[in-house]
């Protein structure tokens, strides 16, 4: 824009951000998408602009603020999020302030804690029979990355099987649907979960 002539225009950064789950790309995982877009806002806040720019600021839209667990297409397009579309943080880049929670507003005004927990008997989330080893794989990589116990599916672990991503993933989307309230949305992971009332515990292998 200098070397047209126009130096000192506005800029805005239409687009940006990293996706924190995909297949066959090692550099798509929560971590880095938490670094780009949390080192991104840190460097946005502090009004540095650029070399050729000091002291600007842009006005930068990211990409995105949900995960879009309905979107079809590979892996990546679903999952650019800082949020999941039931309102729970994927990561923290930097926008939650003295410990604020995500609330999910009401039909008619006000807002309200995310929604009470399936009641009656007892319910497990396991991987519906379509699901596709990709998806299970993504699945394991999310919930692993999002501080729940997933020693008992590595190695050595009472819950491993090796070359079984169901088995596998059928451990790890439980003990995230277990682990957050045992809420239906909480066992959706982009419509590759189902709640059952089977128990799919198996051999020392208690889900």
């Amino acid at each position: 824009m200098k070397a047209l002539g126009y130096g000192d225009v506005d800029i805005a950064v239409g687009e940006t951000g990293w996706p924190s789950v995909c297949d066959g790309w090692d550099a798509c995982s929560v971590a880095n998408a938490q670094s780009y877009n949390g080192q991104l806002i840190r460097h946005l806040a502090e009004g540095k602009g650029t070399p050729l720019m000091p002291n600007r600021r842009f006005e930068t839209f990211i990409f995105a603020l949900f995960n879009e667990n309905q979107k079809p297409g590979p892996i990546a397009e679903r999952n650019w999020g800082l949020f999941q579309p039931d309102f729970s943080s994927v990561y923290d880049a930097g926008i939650l302030r003295n410990g604020q929670r995500p609330v999910v507003p009401v039909k008619g005004g006000g807002q309200t804690p995310t929604p009470r927990p399936v009641v009656g008997g007892q319910k497990w989330c396991v991987p519906k029979a379509d699901a596709s080893a990709g998806a299970l794989q993504a699945n394991i990589n999310y919930v692993c990355s999002q501080g729940v116990d997933c020693r008992p599916i590595q190695p050595g672990g009472v819950c491993y099987a090796a070359n079984n991503v169901k088995a596998l993933a059928t451990y790890a989307m439980n003990a995230y649907y277990q682990a957050n309230g045992k809420h239906d949305f909480n066992c959706d992971f982009a419509n590759s979960g189902v709640v059952t009332s089977v128990n799919p515990s198996h051999d020392n292998c208690r889900i």
